[in-house]
């Protein structure tokens, strides 16, 4: 039968692998496929074609892709600890400074001899070439399998769950249960690291849009302090894990668990105020930036209530309308217009008109025609009181390049981004890109028009722009806000389950619309009839206060 690949087409005369097709073919020598598409749903590689088929392959530097290389090492890395320190339980906690944090309960302190012999046996599983064995049980047998191990939180929330069967990894004896796909076997792992840092370590892959090369750590102690504070309101609260929260809404006991994160949040932007105020009269310009859907609207003008309230008069300006005319924009590497990049911005006019300003001095602001994509002006006259600092919220803030004649100490910087430490259980974390793709899923649909299918289909060159122009400048900020509500999930799943529901099997995103939706299977809804109407969460599913009708 002929079994197309990536468009080409290969004779296949006996039963193989998709695996195996790949290997004979010589159609990746460098093991960067670990994942097939097939009718716009996700397999692995270890897929026996028993009928002629189209098949799309899954990279590791794609975003998907990333995501099965990730996990596929957890489920290594789970092992190597149990193996070596079978008393011992991993947790799988928080992305962080390009890898993921985690820790090993039940054991004396990690020193750097323990990160050796962990990575040791990782290197010693992975260079075994073990097969990666995918297992579709019924419920009740899966759940067996699973309170023999360490994690009692895997059984109880597939005990909740209506499903009959459910996929399970076996690797060489030891079983785990991952709602991802996994690569084939542990040689397609070759690219790792591990690194101590008390009192865990941090797992280190490759990034998704580069090279199967793993980057070097850069320590991010305000990001981690960002982390450490909110799982700590987390344990306050009792709310640990996924179990924990659907507790709560299956007692009807959430109210006060909205009113302390929603004060929790108040008094961390009245606390950013107060550094801003403090700062005065230098901090003259506020600059917020983070990715997508991280609630910098509603933050900022929470924010200007806050520096108000402090004495403060703050103006808002908006680097949109300083983008470049539409001719002139820079494109990406696909040749396509690149509105995220900086130079899409009149970096020139931007920052003579900040410098006019905080010295003084009056500017007449522009605006931006996107209808017919240039730059007008706008005839308002802007001039700067001593009590008056600038807000300003755009990707680009971090980045000195966008305000690059103004001096340093008259920049205050917020980093804002929804940095989830709320997870499934002990293996399964939730990423902090799927919190913000499901906010952007259910904002898009209600203020923009846009289906669930046309949001995934922008997300993968939001990613990249993420990357790129963002990501790398998070610690060069004054202080960080995170916008993750420990609720908030079981709130977006009423609005944007029947949203993913509608993407069909012939859609391309199908398959990230049904990763989502298992997902969220873990999580029980929960009404947003209590949620406060200045709520970030309000950004996204509507009737914010803040919001413009």
């Amino acid at each position: 039968m002929d079994i197309k690949i990536d468009g080409k087409t290969y004779k296949i005369f006996e039963e193989k692998s998709i695996e195996e097709i790949i290997i004979e073919n010589n159609i990746d020598d460098k093991k960067e496929i670990i994942a097939a598409k097939i009718n716009n749903e996700i397999y692995d590689l270890n897929k026996v074609p028993q009928e002629e088929l189209e098949i799309e392959s899954i990279k590791i530097n794609s975003e998907y892709g990333n995501r099965i290389y990730r996990r596929s090492l957890y489920l290594v890395l789970a092992k190597a600890v149990y193996e070596i320190f079978p008393e011992s339980l991993l947790k799988i906690r928080i992305s962080i400074s390009n890898g993921v944090y985690c820790e090993i309960e039940n054991k004396d302190s990690l020193r750097k001899e323990d990160i050796r012999t962990i990575k040791v046996k990782i290197e010693e599983i992975i260079n075994a070439d073990l097969k990666m064995n995918r297992l579709r049980l019924k419920k009740d047998e899966i759940i067996e399998i699973i309170k023999q191990g360490k994690c009692p939180l895997k059984a109880e929330l597939i005990e909740r769950q209506d499903k009959d069967f459910y996929t399970i990894y076996e690797l060489d004896g030891y079983y785990d249960y991952f709602y991802y796909n996994m690569v084939p076997s542990t040689s397609y792992l070759n690219e790792f690291d591990i690194h101590l840092r008390i009192p865990g370590f941090v797992l280190l892959f490759p990034k998704f849009f580069s090279e199967k090369k793993v980057p070097q750590f850069k320590e991010q102690p305000k990001l981690a302090n960002i982390f450490s504070e909110y799982s700590k309101l987390g344990e306050i609260l009792g709310v640990n894990n996924v179990i924990d929260l659907n507790r709560i809404i299956q007692n009807e006991e959430y109210s006060e668990l909205i009113r302390i994160v929603e004060a929790f949040h108040e008094k961390k932007i009245a606390q950013i105020a107060d550094q801003i105020k403090q700062g005065m009269p230098r901090n003259r310009i506020i600059l917020i930036a983070g990715p997508t859907s991280s609630g910098k609207t509603t933050f900022t003008h929470r924010l200007s209530t806050q520096l108000k309230i402090n004495g403060l008069r703050p103006v808002q300006i908006s680097t949109d309308n300083y983008f470049v005319s539409r001719n002139n924009t820079p494109t990406d590497e696909k040749g396509k217009p690149d509105f995220e990049a900086l130079k899409a911005i009149n970096l020139d006019l931007f920052n003579n008109h900040l410098l006019k300003l905080v010295q003084g001095e009056s500017i007449e602001l522009p605006s931006f025609d996107f209808e017919r994509g240039i730059r007008k002006k706008s005839g308002k006259i802007l001039r700067l009181e001593e009590d008056q600092p600038i807000l300003i919220e755009g990707i680009h803030g971090l980045n000195d390049n966008l305000t690059e004649v103004i001096p340093q100490d008259l920049k205050f910087k917020i980093y804002i981004s929804a940095l989830t430490q709320l997870n499934i259980d002990c293996h399964n974390r939730i990423p902090t890109t799927d919190t913000r793709l499901i906010r952007r899923i259910v904002r898009d649909n209600q203020f923009r028009g846009l289906s669930a299918s046309q949001t995934l289909d922008l997300w993968d060159s939001v990613r990249r722009g993420e990357e790129k122009n963002i990501f790398p400048y998070q610690e060069n900020a004054n202080t960080m806000f995170n916008s993750a509500l420990i609720y908030e999930l079981s709130v977006l799943k009423n609005y944007v389950e029947p949203l993913l529901k509608k993407i069909d099997k012939i859609d391309k995103n199908y398959y990230q619309a049904q990763r989502l939706i298992e997902m969220l299977r873990n999580f029980k809804a929960m009404p947003d009839i209590e949620v406060p109407h200045t709520s970030i969460l309000r950004e996204f599913t509507g009737r914010s206060i803040f919001r413009e009708q």
